[in-house]
């Protein structure tokens, strides 16, 4: 198992080793000890699914305290453009976001911590996307920032995206009071 660091702390890549014959594949989807080099204990407690057309995007979100969720994101069919800003206050990143690019053939996983607003956006059709969640969905929780903030300067590689009307009325993160 590879992994990669951000610039922003606490966002990591995990790939791991894909072993391949002539039967198809087999590979390890999620294990505790990629997190124990970093300190990182995470308890997931559930676990989402979403089937994505291309040009879908699904975001910006996240679930304010008592009830955030650090999220381990992967696809399982397609290939998505992963995107985490951090909305922690007092951090030196705060506002800045990172993108991961998450193709099922190479199957690699982006961990992010509790503290940050999550989207993606489909590369292709039949998108299956998966996360593994620390805490339960919470409606009385769920937040969110709009996907096309020009303060956040996000490039989703894609002019027309399709969002869902929810995600078209979120607020801008100038109007955002980060509970983090």
């Amino acid at each position: 198992m590879e992994h990669r660091q951000f610039d922003i702390e606490g966002l990591i890549e995990f790939t791991p080793r894909v072993f391949k014959d002539d039967r198809g594949y087999f590979l390890e989807t999620f294990s505790q000890k990629w997190f124990e080099p970093f300190g990182i204990n995470p308890i997931f407690v559930q676990d989402n699914q979403s089937f994505s057309k291309k040009g879908v995007l699904r975001g910006l979100h996240f679930q304010t305290p008592p009830h955030a969720q650090a999220k381990l994101v992967r696809v399982s069919t397609g290939r998505a453009l992963d995107v985490a800003v951090d909305l922690r206050k007092g951090s030196k990143t705060y506002g800045q976001h990172a993108t991961c690019l998450l193709d099922s053939e190479k199957q690699n996983q982006f961990y992010i911590p509790e503290g940050f607003a999550h989207g993606f956006v489909a590369l292709e059709d039949d998108t299956t996307f998966l996360y593994k969640c620390t805490d339960y969905y919470a409606p009385s929780a769920e937040g969110g920032l709009i996907w096309n903030d020009p303060a956040l300067g996000i490039d989703w590689g894609i002019a027309e995206p399709l969002v869902s009307p929810k995600d078209e009325v979120l607020p801008l993160l100038q109007d955002f009071d980060s509970p983090f």
